[in-house]
């Protein structure tokens, strides 16, 4: 798997030059259908352009039907191209359709937002939500290359960027505690974004490279997302009040670092440091002690999880992680209480 960094015009450019597909089949989003395709239709080859609905609660088997059905109806064979243009939901939707129809053909991703670019479009996890629970069926299957031009960050309303910081700061936390130490003393606004996506795709491609199908050093890049992940999950639901992913994995972070300081893997300076930093970005999420409970029944549909053990990455010091570390209800109750401020 290749990564470009560069403008989209050289990069798809460069991807085409030695190839040969039969067809071209260009997925969007509604919102990457308005702000991103004008911006690169005219840059691409002759295509059938397909486009979902926005949002987390369309990455879904319904909406894969309806994939599916258009890349059949517009005679894609084995030897066509998918272009996912979008975020995090038209990679992993777009990604798993391109590498189920007919056992599996080329796509690649082009991801539009900060969350995509750092993390989701990297690494080859691809999937759709099923029945409430994130990410629960997919497949590993890397993408031919990856195409990312920050220029896309300029469509993003501020709580997307917001979004995919989080993700950077995972990164930073769980390999790079010189860079934490970096972006902790700066506001989002000053962060220098285009040394960051470079950075955390470094991390990335390295964690992944070395394990590629998650059994074992890639679930470093799980942190946050045990109780993030719930967090998000029972937020999905709840209207106004929705989460973004980045928002779900901020809390999840502050959560997750008091179990690691409760184990005795960090210090207290440490767990502050973090919980300062992520409050100033993020705010703090308003959960009801009365609702801990249903989160953290939802942690044991993770799947890093062993039997009936919930199994969490956690910091083992700056810039490291330990896997498969275990944590009880008790832990994460405690976690959330800590959280909450109660």
């Amino acid at each position: 798997m290749s990564v470009q960094i560069a403008p989209f015009s050289s990069a798809i450019a460069t991807y085409l030059a030695d190839k040969s597909y039969s067809s071209v089949f260009v997925i969007t989003d509604t919102n990457t259908k308005k702000y991103c395709y004008p911006l690169v239709r005219d840059l691409l080859p002759k295509h059938v352009h397909f486009t979902i609905k926005s949002g987390e609660e369309n990455k879904t088997l319904a909406t894969c039907e309806l994939i599916w059905e258009a890349m059949t109806n517009a005679n894609l064979d084995r030897h066509a191209l998918v272009i996912n243009l979008g975020g995090g939901v038209v990679g992993d939707m777009g990604g798993f359709c391109a590498a189920t129809y007919k056992r599996g053909i080329d796509f690649i991703q082009v991801p539009t937002t900060l969350l995509a670019q750092v993390d989701a479009s990297v690494g080859g996890k691809l999937g759709i939500d099923f029945h409430g629970f994130k990410n629960h069926i997919g497949v590993f299957t890397l993408p031919q290359s990856v195409l990312i031009d920050a220029d896309f960050l300029k469509t993003l309303p501020e709580r997307e960027l917001r979004s995919g910081f989080a993700e950077v700061v995972k990164h930073c936390l769980i390999q790079d505690a010189n860079k934490w130490s970096e972006i902790k003393v700066k506001d989002l606004a000053d962060q220098n974004l285009a040394d960051l996506i470079a950075h955390s795709v470094e991390i990335k491609k390295k964690v992944v490279a070395a394990d590629p199908t998650e059994k074992g050093l890639r679930k470093i890049l799980n942190f946050g997302h045990t109780l993030g992940h719930a967090i998000e999950t029972f937020f999905l639901d709840q209207g106004k009040n929705r989460l973004l992913h980045g928002e779900a994995i901020a809390a999840g972070m502050v959560a997750e670092s008091y179990i690691a300081f409760a184990k005795n893997m960090i210090s207290e300076k440490t767990l502050s440091d973090i919980e300062e930093f992520i409050f100033s970005v993020y705010g703090n999420v308003s959960i009801s002690e009365a609702d801990f409970d249903s989160i953290i029944k939802l942690t044991l549909q993770d799947k890093k999880n062993k039997g009936t053990e919930v199994r969490a990455s956690v910091l083992n010091g700056l810039g490291s992680c330990a896997y498969d570390v275990v944590i009880t209800k008790a832990d994460m109750k405690k976690a959330l209480k800590y959280y909450s401020g109660l």
